[in-house]
């Protein structure tokens, strides 16, 4: 009876199925958590994409990016409504004939020759693992900026 158990092929399939199935399945998870890990990433790049184009409309909108301001912020979180535990940094840079310069205060008026505003969001947070796996994190982090001169100069 054993040896006809042994020699039989449904015994050889359920063997091999028992054996790989575990494979299969670690590596299934790990699809799943990578599909995660990248929707998350790329719902981050949005939301700081839409943050950037808020404060770059004109330099009223960019001076509440200088302060990180509640606007774009909201405007950030608003696109990706899964990221509200996320932190959004926003800041403006200037440049004056292609070099860095120091931005004028207060200036919603017209600029001066030369001068060209930036500004840039940035949305960090964490993706937290829904298993634990020998030798990867369980919480990595993820980053997305996005910088866009400021319109109607």
């Amino acid at each position: 009876m054993i040896k006809r158990l042994i020699r039989s092929e449904r015994a050889n399939s359920m063997i091999e199925f028992a054996l790989v199935a575990p494979v299969f399945i670690f590596m299934l998870v790990g699809v799943i958590e990578m599909g995660r890990y990248t929707y998350l990433a790329v719902l981050a790049q949005h939301a700081a994409r839409a943050g950037v184009q808020y404060a770059a409309q004109n330099l009223e909108t960019a001076a509440d990016a200088s302060a990180s301001g509640p606007a774009t912020a909201s405007a950030a979180s608003q696109d990706a409504q899964s990221l509200s535990q996320w932190k959004v940094t926003s800041w403006v840079t200037c440049t004056n004939n292609a070099q860095v310069a120091p931005c004028p205060a207060n200036n919603t008026g017209s600029v001066s020759a030369g001068l060209v505003y930036y500004v840039g969001v940035k949305v960090t947070g964490t993706f937290k693992s829904l298993l634990s796996y020998p030798g990867i994190p369980n919480n990595v982090p993820i980053t997305a900026s996005a910088i866009m001169r400021v319109g109607n100069q």
